[in-house]
C-alpha cells in the first residue's frame, strides 16, 4: 500500500510539473503576442502620428491659403515679364534680323561687346550714369534716414499720419506727370523758384537747359519723389526697438541725442546695412523715366546716360543686339557691386543681405 500511495504521489506530482510547464508556455506565448501586437500598434500610432502632422500642415496651408493666393499674382508677373524673356540675352550675342527671328540669327559672338567698348560715346553715358548715380547715392541715402527719426520723435499720432501720407504720395506719382510739374515749378520766366530769384536781385536759371544744373535737379527731384516712400522701412524698424532699452537709458541719465546714438542708431544698422548694398547696386542702374521725361538735347552731354542710350540704339536705331549687349553688360556690373558691398559689408560689422 505504501508503494502505491508513493507512485500516487509521484505521478500527482509530474502531472504538477507538466501543468506548471504548460502555463509557463502559454505565458510565453502571450507574451510573444503582446509583443507583436505593440510593435504593430507602435507601427500604427506612428503613422497615426505622422498622418497628424500631415493634417496639421495642410490644415495651414488651408489656413492660410489666401495668403498664398496675394502672394501668386506677383509670381506669376516675374515670372512672365522677368524669367521668362531672359533668353532673350542670347541676342547680345547674335546678328539680330526680323526676318530670321532669334534663333535664325547669326552668331557673331563678342563682336557687340567688343563695338561698346571700343565706342567713345558708351564710355561718355558710362561716365554720366556713375556720377548721377553716386550723386543720388550720397545725398539720397541719407534724408529716409534722418526722415524716419524725426516722425520717431513725434508724439502725436494724428500729424504722423499726415507727415507720412504727404511724404509717401510723390512715390506714386508717374514722372511724366512729375516732370511737367517742374517744368512749370522751374521755368526760367514764369516758374515759382525763378520768380524768388528775381524778387531777391538774381538771374533766372535754366535749371533743365543748363549742364551746370541738370544733375543738380535729378538729385533734387529724385530725393522729393522718393524720401518718403525709403522711410517706411526705417520707420518699421524704429517701432521694433524695445522701449524698455529707452527707460532704462533715461533712468541713466541720457538724452535724446545719446539715445540716438547708442541705442536707435545700432538698432537701425542691419536696415541700414541691408539698404546700403541694395542703393549701391544700383549705381549702374539709372532712373530712365526720371531723365528721359526731364533731359534734352542741350544737356546730353551731363544727362545722356545707359538707359537713354539703350534705347536709341534699340527702339530708334533698331540695333537690338547692340542695344542687349549694354543691358546685359549693365545688369552684370550691377551684380558685381552688390556682392562686392555685401562681402565688405559682412567683413566690416557682419551684417549682409545673403
Amino acid at each position: 500500500m505504501k508503494d502505491k500511495s508513493k507512485a500516487l504521489t509521484r505521478i500527482s506530482k509530474s502531472k504538477i510539473s507538466l501543468t506548471r510547464i504548460s502555463k509557463s508556455k502559454t505565458s510565453l506565448t502571450r507574451t510573444s503576442k503582446s509583443n507583436e501586437l505593440n510593435s504593430i500598434s507602435g507601427s500604427k500610432a506612428l503613422t497615426i502620428l505622422t498622418r497628424g502632422k500631415v493634417g496639421k500642415e495642410f490644415y495651414k496651408y488651408i489656413k492660410y491659403r489666401w495668403l498664398v493666393l496675394l502672394f501668386l499674382p506677383g509670381l506669376i508677373y516675374y515670372i512672365i515679364f522677368h524669367y521668362i524673356p531672359m533668353y532673350g540675352v542670347i541676342i547680345a550675342f547674335k546678328d539680330y534680323k526680323f526676318s530670321q527671328g532669334i534663333w535664325g540669327s547669326e552668331w557673331v559672338g563678342f563682336e557687340h561687346f567688343k563695338a561698346l567698348f571700343s565706342r567713345e560715346s558708351f564710355w561718355e553715358v558710362f561716365k554720366n550714369t556713375l556720377c548721377i548715380s553716386f550723386y543720388k547715392l550720397v545725398f539720397g541715402f541719407p534724408p529716409p534716414i534722418i526722415l524716419a527719426l524725426m516722425l520717431n520723435e513725434v508724439r502725436s499720432l494724428r500729424y504722423k499720419k499726415i507727415v507720412q501720407t504727404v511724404s509717401y504720395l510723390p512715390h506714386f506719382v508717374s514722372w511724366v506727370v512729375l516732370a511737367g510739374l517742374f517744368m512749370q515749378i522751374l521755368s526760367p520766366s514764369t516758374g515759382i523758384v525763378n520768380q524768388i530769384i528775381k524778387s531777391m536781385g538774381g538771374e533766372p536759371i535754366y535749371f533743365l537747359a543748363d549742364p551746370k544744373w541738370f544733375r543738380t535737379t535729378l538729385v533734387v527731384t529724385s530725393i522729393w519723389k522718393e524720401v518718403g516712400w525709403g522711410a517706411i522701412i526705417y520707420v518699421a524698424s524704429l517701432s521694433n526697438i524695445n522701449p524698455d532699452l529707452y527707460e532704462a537709458a533715461r533712468i541713466d541719465g541720457a538724452n535724446r541725442f545719446k539715445q540716438l546714438i547708442y541705442i536707435t542708431l545700432p538698432s537701425l544698422a542691419p536696415v541700414i546695412t541691408i539698404m546700403f548694398i541694395l542703393a549701391t547696386g544700383k549705381l549702374i542702374n539709372d532712373d530712365f523715366d526720371q531723365i528721359f521725361n526731364l533731359y534734352s538735347p542741350a544737356v546730353y552731354k551731363v544727362g545722356d546716360v545707359i538707359s537713354t542710350y539703350t534705347y536709341r540704339a534699340g527702339l530708334v536705331n533698331m540695333d537690338y543686339s547692340y542695344s542687349t549687349a549694354v543691358g546685359l553688360f549693365k545688369n552684370i556690373i550691377s551684380l558685381i557691386l552688390i556682392i562686392s558691398t555685401n562681402s565688405i559689408s559682412q567683413k566690416i560689422n557682419d551684417y549682409g543681405l545673403f
